[in-house]
């Protein structure tokens, strides 16, 4: 199976999305395809399933850059930002452990949880056996916070997510061009 394909099963598309892709389109193509059809929370869930996951959310945080966010969207975001620019386990960790206490329920929480998700365990920290997050789950996180960025400004939903959608379509680009 592609990875396009894979990536479509992992995030739940719609049957008339997976319609649409073929295993030799590439990743911006396949966007594309779904942006084109009207289909942007399909082409959403595949794109950041498709990107690598500190792409993924240094996309997020790109996104967030400028948005009248409140201080626990703004913590959510540092601490994102934080493992991208170092990715260590440390950092992974205090974001899981942020988006764990906010009980994901807040856009703060799902920035987080974007990072918290990318790697290590999701076991507590004393727990000797790791429990590692299933690999789409960060893919997950992205498509929450660009539903909720979107929705930040309510008549405006469809075209904001599509707009960031596009600059994710430049990060797909990048990781292409540089295979």
């Amino acid at each position: 199976m592609s990875a396009l394909m894979q990536a479509a099963r992992q995030m739940d598309l719609s049957p008339d999305a997976v319609a649409r892709l073929h295993a030799e389109m590439t990743p911006q193509s396949a966007v594309r395809e779904l942006l084109d059809a009207g289909m942007t929370t399909d082409a959403l869930k595949l794109l950041a399933r498709l990107l690598p996951k500190r792409y993924a959310v240094a996309w997020l945080c790109q996104c967030a850059r400028g948005q009248a966010l409140d201080g626990e969207a703004l913590a959510g975001a540092s601490l994102a930002e934080k493992w991208v620019r170092d990715p260590s386990e440390g950092n992974r960790r205090a974001a899981f452990e942020f988006a764990t206490t906010g009980g994901y329920q807040s856009l703060g929480a799902w920035l987080a949880a974007s990072a918290g998700w990318a790697g290590g365990s999701l076991a507590p920290a004393t727990q000797a056996t790791p429990v590692p997050p299933a690999d789409h789950l960060t893919a997950r996180a992205a498509v929450a916070v660009i539903n909720l960025l979107a929705a930040l400004v309510a008549d405006a939903f469809e075209a904001r997510r599509v707009a960031f959608i596009g600059h994710a379509m430049n990060l797909l680009e990048t990781e292409r061009a540089g295979a």
